[in-house]
């Protein structure tokens, strides 16, 4: 037998802006290192060169070129962005890595670029573009409603929608808050403060004044009765705290030139006895119903800190745990 060594198989990338090729590999190369630890990969960069060896090295050429192409286009490039392509070019087996290449993206406002962070939102972004209603279900952090907004305020900016409309039921997530001062806008504020979050976030500070010409409204669940809602793009969030009355009285509100997106946890329902008795029942109901599509999560594809994968993981084995102990009762 030979005594040299085996050579490891490697892939050369060449970035021709050394400028770019700073950003990609980030501060101490700290993308690079972090690119190593995902993928169990080896980067080595020299001058405008940047090797990689190890057997997931085609995927983490993959990876590096996506990222690279953000920053060409003005983006920048964090661990969250790696995170991200990296699930992309997993997705894509062998030499459809290529294929794969970068994450779907929207204009939202402003020239502001918001792009999908995983396969499963990419999907539902593709369900959102072709269904007037779509229902998503799935853990917090898995972006439901935060791609939603995002969508809305695309279609708002290209003029597809004259208004955009988010909803949730004004209900206490297991704690009563008691009486709260102030007029009927500032009562409800802290119940929408989440779909205030993410419309600042996609939109900017042009969203303040948008709200204020009633081009976008937030509103609680209850003020939607009644209403025809036409050329408008609705979100209703934390769905799984509408009882089957509410989710029925909200669905029957969609109009002419109108898309409807419906997001929501089962699992963290509020409504007495823990069960998300309305949104279960749509997704039922409404399975087979043309021109309606359903978007599903699972932990693996939260998109917030690492650690939220962790969590909801754990808790959907503990809760796995306790129904096969009352099942072997």
């Amino acid at each position: 037998m030979s005594a040299a060594k085996k050579k490891i198989p490697s892939v050369t990338l060449e970035f021709p802006d050394n400028a770019l090729l700073s950003g990609l590999s980030g501060p101490h190369q700290k993308h690079f290192v972090r690119l190593e630890q995902k993928l169990g990969v080896r980067v080595a960069m020299r001058g405008n060169l940047v090797s990689i060896h190890g057997e997931a090295r085609e995927r983490a050429a993959a990876v590096l070129r996506a990222l690279y192409a953000r920053l060409e286009a003005g983006e920048s490039v964090g661990g969250a962005e790696l995170d991200s392509e990296i699930r992309f070019a997993g997705e894509a087996p062998g030499q459809a890595v290529a294929a794969a290449l970068g994450s779907p993206s929207i204009r939202t406002w402003a020239a502001r670029t918001t792009r999908v962070r995983s396969p499963a939102q990419a999907a539902y972004l593709d369900l959102m573009r072709t269904h007037p209603l779509v229902m998503c279900v799935g853990p917090a952090g898995t972006g439901k409603t935060y791609l939603a907004a995002a969508f809305g305020a695309h279609l708002l900016y290209e003029r597809r929608v004259e208004r955009l409309i988010l909803s949730r039921p004004a209900l206490e997530a297991g704690e009563r808050l008691g009486f709260l001062p102030g007029d009927l806008k500032e009562k409800i504020d802290p119940y929408l403060r989440p779909l205030y979050d993410a419309l600042f976030d996609v939109i900017g500070e042009g969203c303040v004044k948008m709200m204020e010409q009633g081009v976008i409204e937030v509103a609680p669940l209850a003020f939607m009765r009644g209403r025809t809602l036409s050329r408008a793009f609705v979100i209703l969030d934390e769905a799984q705290n509408c009882t089957a009355p509410q989710m029925k009285m909200f669905l029957t509100r969609l109009g002419e030139d109108s898309r409807m997106v419906v997001t929501g946890d089962p699992s963290q329902s509020d409504l007495p006895g823990g069960r998300a008795e309305g949104l279960d029942q749509a997704l039922a109901i409404l399975r087979d119903v043309e021109g309606a599509a359903v978007a599903r999560f699972n932990e693996k594809d939260v998109v917030r800190h690492a650690l939220v994968t962790r969590i909801v993981a754990a808790y959907n084995a503990a809760e796995a745990g306790t129904r096969a102990r009352k099942d072997n009762a």
